[in-house]
């Protein structure tokens, strides 16, 4: 007959379950600082939701930057394949991300101003860690800056993402390299101006598309930052929608125009001509 299994679970199948000090789970994952961040500003239920939802939402930011940075790189060394295999894993998690506003998708005004007064000026435009994901996009901005004047490292890392080239701008530097006529003025740009389209590029673009049996690993790379443009289209878009049905029209956190301002937000596609040119292939 077999024995029960002792504290440690020595002697059995069962885990380890004798740590000296925290466990391995806790050191590596940190998840005792995870679950105490939450510090609810009102007595309403829901503010709970909305506090964890954003700060998920802040995580898969963190991870997207990642990923985008490690194409960025493996694009400056002609490594495409490893930039495609980045950006096809942000696509799963831009999925993931934009899951994220389904349990705030069905607050109706009244539970929303039950603690809306508790962000005060707090708005999600002020996320640097999202300002760094749309700068990687090439929407740049230097007054996008401006709020996190009062933390100096937040605003280094800022300033240093808007003065470097978007992961946009390094995928037409490859092109122009594999000898495709992307014009100089796309090249030489001001990386801290957004990105702007140009007829040039979409010509570009078509062409390459035009071409399927020579240019098979550019389309792939087109391809996966087309899935990612649609879904940053898909994001703007259900954060519009959650903010409508939440609050109406009436003026954002942080004093934007609220809705108003989503909606220019979502009329905007990224990497733009991957988007045009299929009208002309």
């Amino acid at each position: 007959m077999s024995q029960p299994p002792d504290a440690s679970g020595a002697g059995s199948d069962a885990p380890n379950l004798d740590f000296a000090g925290t466990t391995p789970y806790e050191d590596y994952v940190r998840a005792d600082v995870l679950t105490h961040l939450q510090h609810p500003m009102s007595d309403d239920p829901g503010e709970m939701v909305f506090l964890v939802t954003t700060q998920v939402m802040e995580l898969w930011f963190t991870v997207i930057v990642h990923e985008w940075e490690t194409a960025s790189r493996a694009l400056r060394e002609d490594r495409v394949p490893v930039a495609v295999d980045a950006l096809k894993r942000s696509v799963r998690e831009f999925e993931a991300l934009n899951a994220s506003w389904t349990p705030l998708s069905q607050l109706t005004p009244v539970q929303f101003n039950s603690y809306r007064s508790a962000l005060g000026d707090g708005s999600g435009f002020q996320s640097a860690m999202y300002r760094r994901l749309e700068f990687l996009l090439g929407d740049k901005s230097a007054s996008m800056l401006v709020p996190h004047r009062g933390a100096p490292r937040v605003h280094a890392e800022l300033e240093k993402a808007l003065q470097e080239p978007s992961l946009y701008d390094e995928v037409l530097s490859l092109l122009a390299r594999r000898g495709l006529p992307v014009p100089v003025s796309a090249l030489n740009r001001d990386f801290t101006q957004k990105y702007e389209p140009s007829t040039a590029v979409e010509e570009v673009w078509a062409a390459i598309y035009a071409e399927p049996d020579q240019n098979g690993e550019v389309i792939r790379l087109g391809e996966a930052l087309t899935d990612v443009a649609e879904l940053v289209w898909r994001w703007r878009n259900d954060h519009l929608v959650a903010t409508r049905r939440a609050m109406g029209s009436k003026t954002g956190t942080g004093g934007s125009a609220g809705v108003a301002w989503l909606e220019k937000r979502a009329q905007k596609n990224v990497f733009p001509e991957l988007w045009t040119a299929r009208s002309h292939v």
